[in-house]
This record gives structure tokens, C-alpha cells and sequence, in this order.
């Protein structure tokens, strides 16, 4: 909606609304009362974040010339790939003393300098009142995103193979089907405007970026499992273990955004997800011993990697299309990549899960209360060792359940390995792709290539 809605109402209206809208949303989760109230705020600050953040490009666009879009970009994205790597930091800190509300709260003054950042820099932009929407699109786009993402987070629960699961994909896929006929041959203004897929940059930058986001939330979804079921570490622990990928990432993106603008994404891309598959590929190899500072460096080096693809396939799918289809092209490219990511969690989550037995799991389950009942119980000044460390431990623990716990350790680092490799074929995948973008050694000229305007979007196809 976030396209349709800028045009409609001015992209500076929209997008100052939006961040409203998720204050407002993140202060009910901050002072929620129920579980239910808290999934409705929640689900404010979607509609908020939702309307923002597809917007953000298209204010960019029109005040930066082509020559320095790459590095506006760059600079641009340091949010993006850095802020998944310091929320566990600070949400983990708060957690961890109690205080949970204020993961919402210290929303609040950060969205109210941006309204009014935005209120007093941002341009004005008239929008077109007599914009239709595209209701068949809503409708059908709903059902089909709303489907998909659903049975995407039940599937690592209840298996792919569920009832429930698979109603879902089906009705998500049946809508999705129909609303791609819609927007190409009904909808006089389309609500994603698909046509855009006729690029083959945009494409091909699409469907790296897609892999992109697969790989990052592998690492920051796997990693700190690893590190907080297996070794025992703290939400606010995990979270600066990972710190490196933010740092590294951030260094990067603005890197990435200025040689964009000399060389194009190709070499970017290529050098990144070259990085990235023998990253991948150290990860799948971790085991229950391995040292803090090796997945240190593990981290930055694919926060590396992340810092030259993420923000460099975004920003060459959106040079070949016209100024004006920008927010449109946003739109498209953020609503994708967030079926992605959803799917892709899910199906790591799936091939994690799948690798520990159903006897040992539910014996796992069992096993909570009691080893509970055993930390409480430890000696005062003893430290209560990490799950993995039981077996070998010299502790007063049945060798029963040792072996229940040894064995489940094994079978999760198993888990992992093959979770991360598929990931690594994912990436080897992206190398190709990335090869198709344009860029060195072949003459670069960026957007200036491109139309700077497309057809009035008031005037159908």
C-alpha cells in the first residue's frame, strides 16, 4: 500500500504518518495489559514500519544526482544491515534485567526526531487525489502475503506436511496466483506494479537481494540459537557476540555505496557473495567447542559480505526504473523480501528441528524441570555449566541423562551444519546471478541510463 498511498497523498505525508503510526503502536506494546492488546499494537507498528520504510528511497532519489546515489544509498543502508545486529544487544539488556516494555518505549523519542527531521528537511510532494486503488489487488495481495507468511511460521512447529500448514500455502499460493493476473491485466494502476520484472537488472538484483536477506537472517537466526541453547550464553551475551557482523556491515555499506557509483553492483555483488559462501561454509563446519574468537571473526567477515550485497542489489534493482515508479519499485522489492525472509526462517528452522529425534526432544522436555531443580541447587559460588558441558561434567547427574543430553547436543550442531549448507547453495547460486548485473568491466553510467520518468501513474497500462 505504501506506493499507491505516496502517490496518492504526497510520499513526505505517507511516510511522516507512517512513523507516527508506529510510535502510537509502539507505545501500546509498551504499556499493553494483555497478550492480546500487545499483538494488536504490535501489529500497528507494522502498518507504521510498513508504510515508512518503502518511501525512504523515493525521497532519496530526486535529490541526489545519478553520480551519487550509489553512496546517498550506502549511507542509507548502515540502518539497515547494522540495526538486526544491535537489537539483540540492547533488547537482550533489557530483557535480561526485566525491564521488556522498554524495547518499546525507547522507540518513542528516536520516531519523534524522525517526524520531525522529516517535517522540517523532507520536500513536499503533491500527490494525485484522483488516484484509484487497486481493491482487487488489496484484497487478493492480502490473503495472498497474509496466507503465506502464516504458514511459514507455523511450518517449523508443525511440519510442512500439517494440515494446517499446507490449507495455507494453498490459499496463499491461490491468491497470489490471481492477484499477479490482476495486477498485469485488470488493474489499471496496479498496486505492485509486476511489469517492473521485465527488467532483467531489476530482476536479477531482485532475486540476489532475495538471497541476500536469506543469508543474514540464517546467521543472525541460527547463530544465536547455537550460542544461547548449546553454550549457554545470555540474550544481552549473544547479542554482543554478534556485534561484528553490525560493525563490519556498517563500515561496509557506505564503502559498497561509493565504488556502486565508479564500477556498478557486478564486482560488489560478485565480491560479496564470493565472501559469503566461504563464510557460509567455515559456519557449517562449527561444533560445540568452537572458539569465541574464531565465530568472531566468522561474523565480520560476513557482515562484510552483507555490507557489500544487501544494500548494493537494492539499490541497482531501483536504477533502471523511472524516478516517479520508484516508490513503487521499493514496495515491491520490501514486500518480497519480506515472504522471503519469513520462508527462509522457517525452512532453517524446519532443517534444524528435523535433525533432533522426537524420543530425545520430548525427553529434553521432560529434562527442564529437573535441570532447573539442579541450578537451583548447586553449591553458592558455583557456576551452572552450559548445557553441552553436562556430559563431561564431573556434576551428580544420572548417566541416563547425560547421554539424553549429549545426544541431543550432537544432533543439534548437526542440525546446524546442514541448515548453513543449505544456505552456502543458495549463495553459490547468487554468485551466478550476480555476474548478470551490469557493472566492471563493462562501461558503468548508472541511472543516468535509465528513463527519468515513466509513464504518469494516474494513466494505467
Amino acid at each position: 500500500m505504501a506506493g499507491y498511498l505516496g502517490d496518492r497523498f504526497g510520499i513526505k505525508t505517507v511516510f511522516v504518518g507512517g512513523l507516527a503510526l508506529f510510535v502510537v503502536g509502539s507505545f501500546l506494546c509498551g504499556i499493553a495489559p494483555t497478550l492480546p492488546i500487545l499483538i494488536l499494537a504490535r501489529a500497528i507498528q507494522g502498518i507504521g514500519g510498513g508504510l515508512a520504510l518503502p518511501l525512504g528511497p523515493a525521497l532519496i532519489y530526486p535529490v541526489f544526482p545519478p553520480q551519487e546515489q550509489g553512496r546517498a544509498f550506502g549511507i542509507f543502508g548502515i540502518a539497515l544491515v547494522t540495526a538486526p545486529a544491535l537489537g539483540p544487544i540492547l533488547g537482550g539488556a533489557l530483557v535480561d534485567v526485566g525491564l521488556w516494555r522498554w524495547i518499546f518505549f525507547i522507540n518513542i523519542p528516536i520516531g519523534l526526531l524522525g517526524i520531525y527531521l522529516s517535517l522540517r528537511w523532507l520536500k513536499t510532494a503533491q500527490g494525485n487525489s484522483k488516484l484509484p486503488l487497486d481493491w482487487l489487488g488489496l484484497i487478493f495481495s492480502t490473503v495472498g502475503f497474509g496466507s503465506v507468511l502464516y504458514a511459514a511460521t507455523r511450518a517449523a512447529d508443525f511440519g510442512w506436511g500439517s494440515s494446517e500448514v499446507v490449507t495455507f500455502f494453498v490459499i496463499g499460493t491461490v491468491a497470489l496466483i490471481i492477484f499477479a493476473v490482476i495486477e498485469l491485466f485488470v488493474a489499471k494502476v496496479p498496486l505492485l506494479d509486476l511489469r517492473l520484472f521485465q527488467s532483467p537488472v531489476f530482476t536479477s538484483a531482485a532475486f540476489v537481494g532475495w538471497v541476500s536477506v536469506m543469508a543474514l537472517f540464517g546467521a543472525e537466526f541460527l547463530l544465536p540459537l547455537y550460542l544461547q541453547v548449546l553454550r549457554g550464553y545470555s540474550a544481552f551475551e549473544t547479542g554482543l557476540l554478534v556485534l561484528p557482523l553490525a560493525i563490519a556491515s556498517g563500515i561496509v555499506t557506505p564503502i559498497a555505496g561509493q565504488l556502486y557509483d565508479k564500477i556498478g553492483p557486478r564486482p560488489i555483488v560478485v565480491t560479496g557473495f564470493l565472501l559469503l559462501v566461504v563464510n557460509t561454509w567455515q559456519l557449517a563446519q562449527i561444533q560445540i567447542d568452537t572458539p569465541l574468537s574464531w565465530l568472531i571473526v566468522l561474523l565480520a567477515i560476513r557482515g562484510l559480505a552483507l555490507g557489500l550485497t544487501i544494500q548494493t542489489t537494492f539499490t541497482a534493482a531501483l536504477s533502471t526504473i523511472p524516478v516517479n515508479q520508484v516508490s513503487r519499485g521499493s514496495g515491491l522489492i520490501n514486500s518480497t523480501r519480506q515472504v522471503i525472509q519469513a520462508i527462509a526462517v522457517a525452512v532453517l528452522a524446519t532443517v534444524l528441528a528435523s535433525q533432533v529425534s522426537p524420543g530425545v526432544q520430548a525427553e529434553m522436555d521432560q529434562l527442564q524441570t529437573q535441570m532447573a531443580t539442579f541450578q537451583t541447587n548447586l553449591p553458592a559460588g558455583t557456576e551452572a555449566p552450559a548445557l553441552c558441558e553436562i556430559p563431561a561434567s564431573t556434576l551428580p547427574i544420572p548417566a541416563t541423562v547425560k547421554g539424553t543430553i549429549g545426544q541431543f547436543c550432537n544432533e543439534y550442531i548437526v542440525g546446524l551444519e546442514q541448515a548453513y549448507t543449505l544456505t552456502f547453495y543458495f549463495a553459490i547460486a547468487a554468485v551466478f546471478l550476480g555476474l548478470l548485473l551490469p557493472g566492471w568491466p563493462a562501461t558503468w553510467v548508472g541511472r543516468r541510463a535509465a528513463p527519468q520518468e515513466g509513464p504518469p501513474v494516474a494513466a494505467g497500462h
